[in-house]
């Protein structure tokens, strides 16, 4: 037992930084010092429940911003929920999705609405969610890079006729 013991010590000491290796250097075994470090880190009821309503707060108030990529919003939700997840909050997916879906843009309104429809929002996973919301950004990038090549070359034409006389009187 001794010799386990002086293992995980050993593993333990590896791992945490310098710093706080020294705050624990005085414990015997391996199990106070995972015991002093889960207390310094992990911090008592209070502490647990004023960081869950923050994230609480923050998970609610999350919307996509405009002009960003739908994997980077996905990524925002995720790192949220999983910090919920880690004081104890009980995130299903059901509840991720339906907050994603809630908080896109206008223009995936139409997709939101067939997703709601179509789909069963129990069984929608984040995945099949964001790889489906992906694809439609997709094509609104394309449809807007179409319009603004239309758009250059329509201002092209009208420029060509233009400014191209120098002489006297009007041209």
């Amino acid at each position: 037992m001794k010799l386990k013991d002086l293992k995980v010590k050993n593993y333990l000491f590896q791992a945490i930084d310098c710093t706080i290796l020294y705050t624990i250097l005085k414990k015997d075994t391996a199990c106070l010092i995972w015991n002093a470090m889960k207390k310094k880190f992990e911090g008592n009821a209070k502490v647990k429940r004023s960081h869950l309503q923050a994230l609480r707060r923050e998970f609610e108030t999350l919307e996509i911003r405009s002009g960003e990529r739908v994997t980077k919003y996905f990524s925002r939700v995720m790192i949220v929920a999983n910090k919920m997840r880690i004081y104890g909050e009980d995130m299903h997916d059901v509840k991720m999705v339906e907050k994603i879906l809630r908080s896109l843009t206008e223009k995936f309104n139409y997709v939101v609405c067939s997703i709601e429809e179509l789909k069963d929002i129990n069984a929608l996973t984040i995945n099949e969610l964001q790889s489906s919301s992906i694809v439609h950004e997709h094509k609104f990038q394309r449809h807007n890079d179409e319009e603004q090549a239309l758009k250059v070359t329509h201002e092209k034409r009208r420029c060509r006729g233009h400014g191209g006389y120098r002489g006297r009187g009007t041209g």
